[in-house]
């Protein structure tokens, strides 16, 4: 049996998902004649208080899908310094939208608004205007955002005119973190964009939300992007359940993580980092004098568990449906005999 922390995308469909994914009633998308994807669209609308939702690929598609839909070619859009839309969604918005990204400062406790109300464009000839502000929540950081921080740049959108979308891919997951409802995250955008694949263990796919007209739009946008999908209620059955069933379990995933957390500081120089330790996402550093990046990947890998390399000098683990507390012990104990022969 493999343990892989490297992403909660790395989850497996429960065997409900399989067999409602085989029972699937189906049909073509495109003519908007599949049951189980206008169930799931509804769904989904209804639990996240939009007029209307929309099926999609990916996460990435779906953020990207927002920024085509809500811009214009040569529109500034405002997105977080370390977000995923700018870190790791290939350049694409650039590519399919022919948008500027220019990045806004995420502090400890949220968003710089100051800071961000003086990157508004003004009428200049000279400036790109600016046509959307992202915020994500939960953030690729591991923190989340608190709400207020979130209302206070939406009113300052809405006072200019500008609107904003939500990269809530872990939405639920920042939904427990703060102790509210998704809604009334997803209440701080005029679009959301949830994953299905990540911890709420669907194999694909995502939802666009929005108003009733930005999802018509977006609906075409889709189909030029390439995702107008056929037969997906297959795809859809898996996403209900992920909804009606899955996210009540994400608390269990939050608390591995911080069982995880404490574990890993029993490692001689493992330095975990508890300020961003909101989710489901362990951040820690282990110098390369204690045990090599390469020694670490292949010994645990030997040991039948997957991690990734380090990022700009972090390691992250992250919990999920496929990891249990004995497993954790396991990946420590491992942990600690590689970094014994390496002393």
């Amino acid at each position: 049996m493999i343990i892989d922390l490297r992403s909660d995308t790395v989850t497996q469909p429960t065997q409900a998902m399989r067999i409602a994914m085989a029972n699937a009633p189906v049909g073509d998308d495109v003519y908007r004649d599949d049951p189980t994807i206008n169930q799931l669209e509804q769904l989904a609308a209804e639990l996240l208080d939009k007029e209307a939702a929309l099926f999609v690929p990916s996460g990435t598609f779906g953020n990207q899908l927002a920024i085509m839909t809500h811009t214009q070619r040569g529109n500034e859009v405002l997105v977080g310094d370390a977000c995923h839309i700018l870190m790791h969604e290939v350049g694409a918005a650039a590519v399919l939208s022919g948008v500027q990204i220019r990045t806004f400062p995420v502090l400890a406790d949220g968003i710089d608004v100051d800071k961000l109300k003086l990157m508004l464009r003004g009428n200049d000839i000279h400036f790109p205007n600016t046509g959307l502000i992202c915020m994500e929540n939960a953030q690729s950081s591991g923190k989340v955002v608190p709400l207020s921080n979130m209302e206070a740049v939406y009113a300052l959108a809405k006072s200019r005119d500008i609107p904003v979308h939500i990269d809530g891919a872990r939405i639920f997951n920042a939904a427990l973190a703060l102790g509210v409802e998704a809604k009334e995250i997803a209440a701080q955008g005029d679009s959301v964009n949830v994953c299905l694949s990540k911890g709420l263990c669907a194999p694909v796919g995502s939802l666009l939300l929005g108003t009733t007209s930005f999802i018509k739009k977006a609906r075409k946008n889709r189909k030029l992007m390439g995702g107008g999908l056929r037969q997906a209620g297959i795809l859809a059955a898996a996403g209900i359940i992920s909804l009606t069933d899955m996210v009540p379990r994400l608390q269990e995933d939050h608390q591995n993580a911080r069982y995880l957390a404490n574990r890993l500081e029993e490692i001689e120089s493992c330095m975990v980092m508890w300020n961003r330790l909101d989710i489901n996402m362990v951040f820690f550093t282990l110098p390369e004098s204690v045990i090599t990046e390469s020694t670490l990947v292949s010994g645990l890998l030997e040991k039948n568990i997957k991690i990734s390399g380090q990022e700009d000098g972090e390691y992250r683990f992250v919990t999920n449906h496929g990891v249990s507390s004995d497993d954790i012990d396991w990946v420590i104990e491992s942990m600690k005999t590689l970094v014994s022969r390496c002393s």
